[in-house]
């Protein structure tokens, strides 16, 4: 599959047949601007996040790290869905949003998978998950989950770097 010429995302069920489009959609992560969204007793919530990382492609596993001393660890401690959304450089906005209050969805183009987990929509990569295990990580829990769903787009990156957001440019656009 071909995304040179299509700005229209690539939607795929990670399988051993196509690890290349989800090491691609991996790649879309560029130094830690996301934000992790699921469904909660109080409605959809998101919050933040920098600890995000791939693990494997077969099965098709991914991690992040909530703060035990967030208030909002609570949501996703019990979660068993959720998803992680990796930022455009165009979403400062949202990031700031999402840092600030967990029911950031007001005005924010977003709908509802099957699992009633809330999908911000025109991100560069978003990995819907299921939770296969937790583990004690000092004051964050690591939380592993299993990609059941995976879409990206071309676009350049969010970054957070020295305490102040910023963007990477797509190495496709430096060739243009």
């Amino acid at each position: 599959m071909n995304m040179q010429n299509s700005s229209h995302p690539v939607s795929f069920a990670p399988d051993t047949e196509n690890t290349r489009l989800l090491r691609d959609a991996f790649g879309r992560f560029a130094t830690g601007v996301t934000v992790v969204t699921t469904a909660s007793q109080d409605g959809p919530v998101g919050i933040t996040a920098n600890s995000f990382s791939s693990v494997s492609l077969d099965p098709p596993l991914v991690l992040w790290a909530p703060d035990k001393g967030s208030r909002r660890f609570s949501y996703f401690e019990a979660a068993e869905h959720y998803a992680i959304h990796v930022l455009s450089h165009e979403q400062g906005e949202l990031c700031q949003g999402f840092a600030k209050n967990a029911h950031a969805f007001e005005n924010l183009e977003h709908s509802i998978n099957e699992q009633g987990v809330p999908l911000i929509e025109n991100c560069l990569a978003r990995f819907e998950c299921a939770r296969v295990a937790a583990y004690e990580g000092g004051d964050h829990l690591i939380v592993l989950g299993r990609v059941v769903r995976a879409e990206m787009r071309e676009g350049n990156a969010l970054t957070f770097f020295a305490g102040k957001l910023g963007h990477a440019a797509h190495p496709a656009a430096d060739e243009k």
